[in-house]
């Protein structure tokens, strides 16, 4: 016969739906302890069953060869309408079942134990079962190890959804941060291309390229599989790539930095800082149609990675200095190399040009 609705039906399909598991594809730690609980029943047949409104679901089974079965035939549908571990030995002896077509076929199923997997608050969602062929019973260990599993069970189920919602949750702000940094980002281009003052103009062009160079490493993070870690020749790649779109066809701008793995907190600030030496590199080395090439370099030294922006364009006036007399974009560059136990060092290039380097703990 065909088990009655819970009492608390609704409820019940509810909390069902929003573990958000049914027809998710299998996994190696469900697939095991199905295997582990068959082993340890002496069971040929083992299953995770989801009662479903019209089916009953199995995320996990050994033995049955199929995801889910009709309703109508469900025998967990009976035993979720009562508490803790249900024992039948023999199926044709149970008035809920002998009637059962998976009972009186000829391998039929005529054992079967089930430990229920339910919500915190009591409501069932399924079982971990073990059947077999013929009339038997359990052990007090394996009764005792089938409702261990069962729990193991309802705690991956409901880990896995609380890693589903942190990560959709990741998902809502990183598109909320995106949206508000190309925000700003059109908004000071907006400003600028109105402002008539070369000055401020200057300043919120600035201001742009470290917004996109912060969106870059964003994205860069959105796009990862950690949203810890950053690969600084990825970085490196991101920049040169918005400064191409900038420069004319007579200036080459390339990296050549090599992989390496930084925290995402530094990534931000090495992005920012070589944004800053690139871009200063493109507006002023290579004025009055002047054409060469800015390259970002590095190289490891034991536990440092070297990082350099050098060019070949028409270098710097001799009396500069790092120390003084800098724009807002190197005095920027310069406190940034400091939260490395570093110091920005500046070199003249042999008939033109300018190098920066810096280095930063790997």
């Amino acid at each position: 016969m065909r088990a009655e609705d819970h009492p608390r039906q609704s409820e019940r399909l509810a909390a069902l739906r929003h573990l958000n598991i049914l027809d998710t594809p299998r996994e190696a730690r469900y697939d095991s302890i199905v295997e582990l609980a068959a082993e340890l029943c002496d069971a040929p047949i083992a299953v995770i069953n989801l009662i479903d409104e019209k089916r009953q679901w199995f995320k996990a089974e050994v033995g049955l060869g199929v995801r889910e079965t009709p309703i109508e035939t469900s025998l967990c549908s009976h035993v979720i309408l009562q508490p803790g571990l249900t024992i039948i030995n023999d199926t044709l002896t149970d008035p809920r079942m002998c009637d059962n077509p998976l009972c009186l076929e000829p391998q039929n199923l005529r054992f079967y134990a089930g430990a229920l997997l339910q919500t915190e608050s009591g409501l069932p969602l399924g079982t971990l079962c073990v059947l077999d062929n013929k009339p038997r019973d359990l052990d007090e260990r394996q009764k005792r190890v089938l409702v261990v599993l069962a729990e193991q069970v309802m705690t991956q189920i409901q880990l896995r959804r609380e890693i589903q919602m942190s990560a959709d949750l990741l998902q809502e702000v990183d598109h909320r941060v995106k949206n508000s940094l190309s925000l700003v980002n059109a908004l000071l281009g907006l400003q600028s291309r109105q402002s008539n003052d070369e000055a401020l103009k200057a300043a919120l062009d600035a201001a742009q390229g470290r917004i996109s160079s912060v969106g870059r490493l964003h994205d860069m993070l959105h796009r990862s599989n950690s949203a810890l870690h950053v690969d600084i020749a990825e970085l490196a790649d991101g920049i040169v790539a918005s400064l191409r779109a900038q420069a004319r066809p007579g200036i080459q701008i390339k990296s050549t930095l090599p992989p390496a793995q930084l925290s995402a907190r530094d990534g931000v600030n090495i992005g920012i800082i070589l944004n800053e030496l690139a871009t200063n590199a493109l507006r002023h080395g290579f004025g009055n149609g002047r054409d060469g090439e800015i390259e970002i370099s590095g190289w490891i030294d034991g536990n440092r990675l070297w990082l350099c922006v050098g060019d070949n364009g028409a270098g710097l006036p001799p009396e500069f200095c790092l120390t003084s007399g800098q724009g807002v974009g190197m005095k920027l560059a310069t406190s940034l190399t400091t939260q490395f136990a570093s110091e920005l060092r500046y070199e003249a290039v042999p008939g033109g040009g300018a190098a920066f380097k810096f280095d930063v703990p790997l």
